[in-house]
């Protein structure tokens, strides 16, 4: 086990050596462009479909007259369904392909996403964003599974990164979108432009990603997929993995759940479409994301993840100040350091899993979702109870949970080190 990484550059030696008759695909290759467009698209339809209420929880609030978190609802109800569904729809793309289950998984999302804002009262939203959560579950780990497959290894967190840039682009999108268009004509137009932007992005997507050249449907079977997923959560590498995935989500999804309510009310007291740009700063975790392969390179993997962690801990931290550029420089500071860390967390899962690479991405996914409900909803609970302050301890215990998962692989590679030293 490496010692520049939380254990995930393992593999690397195992993968770096990769013969010249290697058919994937290497960036500059044939479909690759092709390849990268249709899946930053599907990532820009699956954040800006699955936050698409999150900007908008203020007005939301207002209309149904509930609380802070019970709009809050609206995304973890969504989150939570990507999160409950995303190993069986994972299953399904190793049975009948990734670009099969991913077409599948954006028509549905989609067709709720134009269905969202005739919801009479917050249970018939929150009903509905849960089937769209559930719906967008097999985008996620079926696009890594597939770039892992078609995609040469060295080029594998790059390719993973612009993925994720795509994410950011959607939420970023998605909340400057309906930021604006709420303010002049109200939260359920806002959400029905948002849909018709992920159906455009869904079309794209279908025309333009390649038909894959590697895959090899695998089983069904129950008792075949419980041991794939019984492997996957005894590989304390893979596990390491997880739990930083859902701690680093944990942190983003309180952040960004929250913000809305705090904006708007003093001292700042900014309108809705003010609020909505604000999520321009996702264009910051576009470029962390898209860079995370050169991040890693210079730093390793474990230096990767203490840098998005301490710079996440800093934006938290600048983010208390009652000065609103200090509040947006601190914005930009978690963003920039939780894309980084997402998108290093992820690919090494993708390189870690050497079969069931579906299940692997599949339950990385899950726990980055479940810390994704788990920070939306704490996060409001805790705004509620304490103010901002209490939303940034929560993101502050998380970051610390990050740190710490790191240090105890680095303690455990090195003490692997010394035990094959000894073994010699």
């Amino acid at each position: 086990m490496s010692p520049a990484s939380t254990g995930a550059s393992t593999i690397v030696g195992a993968v770096a050596s990769v013969p010249s008759s290697d058919s994937r695909t290497a960036p500059g290759g044939p479909g690759y462009r092709r390849m990268s467009l249709a899946l930053f698209l599907a990532g820009v339809a699956t954040f800006a479909l699955l936050y698409s209420t999150q900007a908008l929880l203020p007005l939301i609030s207002g209309d149904f007259g509930v609380t802070a978190g019970e709009a809050s609802w609206t995304v973890a109800a969504a989150t939570g369904g990507l999160a409950l569904f995303v190993l069986p729809m994972s299953a399904l793309s190793e049975r009948f392909g990734r670009r099969t289950v991913m077409t599948a998984s954006l028509a549905v999302a989609v067709t709720i996403g134009l269905l969202v804002p005739f919801a009479p009262n917050l249970t018939a939203l929150v009903v509905l964003r849960a089937v769209q959560g559930a719906a967008l579950a097999g985008l996620p780990a079926s696009a890594t599974a597939y770039l892992a497959e078609e995609v040469r290894p060295k080029a594998l967190i790059t390719a993973i990164g612009l993925f994720v840039a795509g994410n950011s682009v959607g939420g970023m999108s998605g909340r400057v979108i309906t930021g604006w268009v709420a303010q002049e004509w109200g939260w359920r137009v806002a959400v029905g432009v948002i849909g018709a932007l992920a159906v455009a992005c869904a079309v794209a997507f279908r025309l333009l990603l390649p038909a894959p050249r590697h895959f090899v449907a695998g089983s069904l079977k129950p008792r075949v997929l419980a041991r794939t997923v019984r492997d996957h959560l005894a590989d304390p590498l893979l596990r390491r993995l997880y739990a930083i995935g859902a701690l680093f989500m944990t942190v983003f999804g309180g952040v960004y759940t929250v913000i809305g309510y705090r904006l708007t009310e003093a001292p700042f007291g900014l309108p809705q479409g003010v609020v909505g740009s604000i999520f321009l700063v996702y264009l910051v975790g576009t470029v962390s994301a898209s860079t995370s392969g050169r991040l890693v390179g210079r730093l390793g993997r474990r230096g990767a993840l203490y840098a998005a962690g301490g710079t996440t801990a800093a934006g938290l931290l600048l983010s208390l100040a009652n000065s609103l550029p200090l509040v947006l420089l601190g914005l930009v500071l978690i963003t920039g350091g939780f894309f980084a860390g997402h998108a290093v967390a992820s690919s090494a899962v993708s390189r870690t899993a050497t079969r069931g690479r579906a299940q692997a991405a599949a339950l990385y996914q899950s726990a980055y979702y479940v810390g994704s409900s788990a920070g939306s909803t704490v996060g409001a609970l805790a705004f509620h109870a304490s103010g901002w302050s209490g939303t940034v301890g929560v993101g502050l215990l998380a970051v610390l949970g990050v740190v710490t998962i790191t240090v105890l692989g680095s303690r455990a590679a090195r003490l692997e080190r010394r035990a094959l030293a000894a073994a010699a």
